[in-house]
């Protein structure tokens, strides 16, 4: 049982063969975007995950401010599923909030700033 842990870690960051290139070189296509031409609110969330696999936390915020909050929210939500916080519910439901300001945030500097296309 104590080698799991480190055989899940080395095919996680396997030089050139692991999860991580895997993911990197299979992105799924956004729909929206590729009917459009336009970027959907929630287009950069593959690529900040993949760049937090690596580690990079700076470049997972700039593909996708969101993607720590909406981790948040799924870790806590398992957890509170699992143990009833007390307050759990309303939690969630300011995690919730929390992110999706940063979503439409996010999209409306892109839109500001021209970098939907």
């Amino acid at each position: 049982m104590k080698g799991i842990p480190v055989v899940f870690f080395l095919l996680l960051i396997g030089e050139g063969s692991g999860l991580i290139h895997w993911l990197e070189n299979h992105l799924l296509s956004c729909p929206f975007k590729t009917w459009t031409g336009i970027d959907c609110p929630g287009c950069g969330l593959q690529r900040s995950l993949v760049a937090l696999l690596k580690g990079d936390v700076w470049m997972s915020f700039k593909f996708y401010p969101a993607t720590l909050p909406i981790l948040a929210l799924f870790i806590f939500t398992i957890l509170h599923l699992k143990f009833d916080f007390k307050n759990g519910a309303f939690l969630i439901k300011l995690m919730y909030i929390f992110a999706t300001v940063i979503i439409v945030t996010s999209y409306i500097y892109k839109i500001y700033h021209h970098q939907l296309f």
